[in-house]
């Protein structure tokens, strides 16, 4: 395997949402590695995997709600620590918990997080997970038994088992996300996380007593039931990912299957709703 990338350039008006919806449609495809700009994204696929009609089947490209053009060349290195110093701000909520990366100042927080970050968060997840924090900060977790679904870099499963939560599993059907979690757990002297790679249908016959589920609108929907299928009575379920008008189907959602809604947070229209059952 060769360690030649071929790097897009895509400049996106308007820029948000666009450059999430960009990553997201790209992230289905062999591209791996994604980091915002000013102009719009960034993304970059290794040249193995490369091919010219790699771009076939964006639907965004072909919206005429965004204005998208790009560039791309071949590149011999990708140093992805140089990238993320000159892109990766931490994320600090409330002066109490930090999410940091190896070559950030650490802070005298109560809860710092360093993670590794290979591959962009994107606008969105900044967002998101911000707010999943505050959740996860106003919530007793001591003893419980956790789900962090859709861990991505596993951020909130570091953060429940710094506030007392076990055992916690954390799961994410990207094979990157996947090492990932497992690599920043051991950084952040983590023991009882277990990461496994896969989908909801790794939850049959599991029970847990807060679930925390960063993801988005359609796998919400799609997934709702098998998350109340394991919830245990009294549990509490995080919800992020999606936007202020999703609000009603997520809602709709999780109010007939019997939760109950607790609190919602919102972040330039991103939202975060608690639940509990």
């Amino acid at each position: 395997m060769s360690n030649i990338y071929i790097g897009y350039y895509f400049t996106i008006e308007p820029k948000e949402p666009g450059a999430e919806i960009l990553m997201a449609e790209l992230g289905e495809t062999p591209f791996e590695s994604f980091i915002e700009t000013e102009e719009g994204l960034s993304a970059y696929v290794q040249k193995d995997f490369w091919n010219e009609n790699i771009l076939d089947g964006i639907y965004i490209l072909g919206s005429d709600e965004f204005r998208i053009s790009y560039t791309f060349e071949e590149i011999e290195q990708v140093n992805w620590n140089e990238e993320w110093e000159k892109n990766f701000e931490p994320i600090e909520v409330d002066n109490t918990c930090r999410v940091r990366a190896p070559f950030h100042e650490k802070k005298d927080v109560k809860y710092d997080i360093v993670i590794e970050p290979k591959m962009s968060f994107g606008t969105g997840h900044h967002e998101t997970t911000f707010m999943m924090i505050q959740h996860l900060l106003e919530t007793d977790v001591e003893g419980k038994k956790t789900l962090d679904m859709g861990c991505g870099t596993a951020i909130l499963a570091i953060l429940a088992e710094m506030k007392g939560a076990q055992p916690i599993d954390a799961i994410d059907i990207d094979n990157w996300c996947y090492l990932n979690s497992i690599e920043n757990a051991e950084r952040n002297n983590c023991h009882h996380i277990s990461v496994y790679e896969g989908d909801a249908a790794l939850l049959e016959g599991k029970k847990y007593d807060v679930i925390i589920a960063n993801i988005n609108r359609n796998i919400l929907l799609n997934d709702m039931q098998a998350y109340m299928d394991c919830l245990n009575a009294g549990g509490t379920l995080l919800l992020s990912g999606f936007y202020e008008e999703d609000i009603p189907a997520i809602d709709a959602s999780c109010t007939e299957k019997g939760l109950t809604f607790v609190k919602k947070f919102s972040r330039n229209n991103w939202v975060s709703l608690k639940y509990v059952n």
